[in-house]
C-alpha cells in the first residue's frame, strides 16, 4: 500500500558510471573498480489509482502502456523493457508495486559503454522505493542492484553480470567502489578513495559514438565472451575463471582446441586481470598515480589482443591520449565499441580531446563525445 503522507510525484536519479579497471571480471567472480559518473538518469513517477503502466521518456516520442500483469520476460520490447522489467521483478518478489506513470530524462549517451540501461533501472528501482515510502539504506541498494541485474537478464535477456547495477546504486559519493563478485565474498562492496583534484588529475571519457550491444542475439560479442569463459573454467576445472591461477592458465593444454588458442587468451585477460584491479588499489592507496595509469594501458592492450573487445576507434582514442600526455588510458565496458577513459593532468584534458577529435578526423571517423569523468553520487531520491 502507498503511504498517504507520500508526496503524490517522486523523482530519482541514477548515474551512469565509468569502470576504471575490471572488465568481464564481474561474471567470472572477479574484481571490477568502477566510479559514478556527472551523467545521470532521472524518473518521475507518479502512482495511480488503478494497475496500468505508463512509461514515457523525452528521446522518443509516445509512450508504452500496459497493466502490470502484462509485464514480463519477452512482453516488453526496446527501452520499456528495462524499465518494465525492474516492476516485474519487484512485483516477483513481494513488493506491492502500484500502477504508476514514469517518465524519463537522461543525460548518459546511449550505446556508449557507460551503463545507460542500468542507470534506468536504477533510477525505476529507487522511484517505486520512494512511491512506497520505504528508506534507502546499504541492504537496500544491494537488494535493488540485484533486482536491476535481474530486470535485464531476465527480462532484456542481456546476460549481464552486475558490475553495472551494483556501481550506480552503491558507489561512494566522490569515490570508486572495488566490487568482488567472488561467491562469498567477505567484503563484496568496498570504498576506494579516488582523490583526483589532490593528486592534479582528472578523468576525462571518450565515447567513440560506435554503439554496442550486450544482448544474447550478438553472437559475436558480449555473449559469445561469456561463453568462452565458460568453457574455459570447465577446460580448468574451477567454478569461475577468477579462481584460476596464471599459472594453471599457461599449462592446461585443454585451453588449446585444435591449434587454436583463443580460450587461454581469454582466461589469461581475466586472471590478468584480477591481478591488475588489485594493484591499481594498492597503487591508489600508495598515490602513486603513475602506476595508476601504466595498469589502466596494460589492461587496454589485454582487452585488445587477449579478450579481443576492442575496436579502431577505441584503439586510437587510447593511443591518441597517451601519446597527447594522458598517465593511462582504456577502453572500458563490455566493449566492441562504446568508450575509452584516461587519466590526464588535469591542465591537458583540453589538449587531450583536442588531438582526439584531430586523430579521428584525419581517420576519417565519426567526432567522438567527451564526457567529465569526476566521480560523482549514487543513485537516490531528488528532494
Amino acid at each position: 500500500m502507498l503511504d498517504s503522507s507520500a508526496p503524490t510525484t517522486v523523482t530519482a536519479r541514477a548515474p551512469g558510471r565509468v569502470n576504471l579497471i575490471g572488465e568481464h571480471t564481474d561474471y567470472n567472480g572477479g574484481l571490477c573498480l568502477p566510479v559514478a559518473l556527472p551523467d545521470e538518469t532521472t524518473v518521475a513517477a507518479t502512482p495511480r489509482d488503478d494497475d496500468v503502466v505508463r512509461l514515457t521518456s523525452g528521446a522518443v516520442e509516445g509512450a508504452w502502456e500496459g497493466r502490470l500483469s502484462d509485464l514480463g520476460p519477452g512482453r516488453v520490447n526496446g527501452w520499456a523493457a528495462y524499465a518494465a522489467g525492474v516492476l516485474w521483478v519487484l512485483a516477483a518478489d513481494g513488493v506491492p508495486v502500484p500502477g504508476c506513470d514514469l517518465h524519463v530524462e537522461s543525460t548518459v549517451p546511449l550505446g556508449a559503454g557507460l551503463s545507460s540501461s542500468a542507470a534506468l533501472e536504477a533510477a525505476v528501482a529507487v522511484a517505486v522505493w520512494g512511491l512506497l515510502d520505504r528508506p534507502l539504506h546499504d541492504d537496500t541498494r544491494a537488494l535493488l542492484a540485484e533486482v536491476c541485474r535481474r530486470a535485464e537478464t531476465e527480462v532484456v535477456g542481456a546476460p549481464t553480470g552486475g558490475l553495472d547495477q551494483a556501481a550506480v546504486l552503491r558507489v561512494p559519493a566522490g569515490g570508486a567502489v572495488l566490487l568482488d563478485f567472488a561467491a562469498g565474498a567477505s567484503d563484496p562492496v568496498t570504498p576506494v578513495r579516488f582523490d583526483l583534484p589532490a593528486a592534479g588529475l582528472a578523468l576525462t571519457v571518450v565515447d567513440t559514438r560506435v554503439s554496442h550491444t550486450h544482448s544474447d542475439s550478438d553472437e559475436a560479442g558480449y555473449g559469445a565472451r561469456r561463453r568462452e569463459c565458460e568453457d574455459a573454467a570447465r577446460a580448468l576445472g574451477v567454478e569461475t575463471l577468477s579462481l584460476a591461477t596464471p599459472a594453471e592458465v599457461e599449462e592446461c593444454a585443454a585451453l588449446v582446441v585444435a591449434g587454436d588458442d583463443v580460450l587461454r587468451r581469454r582466461a589469461r585477460h581475466v586472471v590478468t586481470e584480477n591481478a591488475r584491479v588489485t594493484a591499481v588499489v594498492a597503487a591508489l592507496d600508495a598515490g602513486d598515480w603513475r602506476t595508476v595509469g601504466a595498469l589502466l594501458s596494460a589492461s587496454h592492450v589485454s582487452m585488445r589482443d587477449d579478450f579481443e573487445i576492442s575496436c579502431p576507434e577505441l584503439d586510437l582514442a587510447v593511443a591518441t591520449a597517451l601519446d597527447a600526455g594522458a598517465l593511462g588510458a582504456r577502453m572500458t565496458g563490455g566493449g566492441f565499441g562504446g568508450s575509452a577513459v584516461a587519466l590526464v593532468p588535469a591542465e591537458r584534458v583540453d589538449a587531450v580531446r583536442r588531438a582526439v577529435d584531430a586523430a579521428f578526423a584525419r581517420e576519417g571517423f565519426g567526432a567522438p563525445g567527451h564526457l567529465d569523468g569526476t566521480p560523482s553520487a549514487p543513485a537516490s531520491l531528488l528532494p
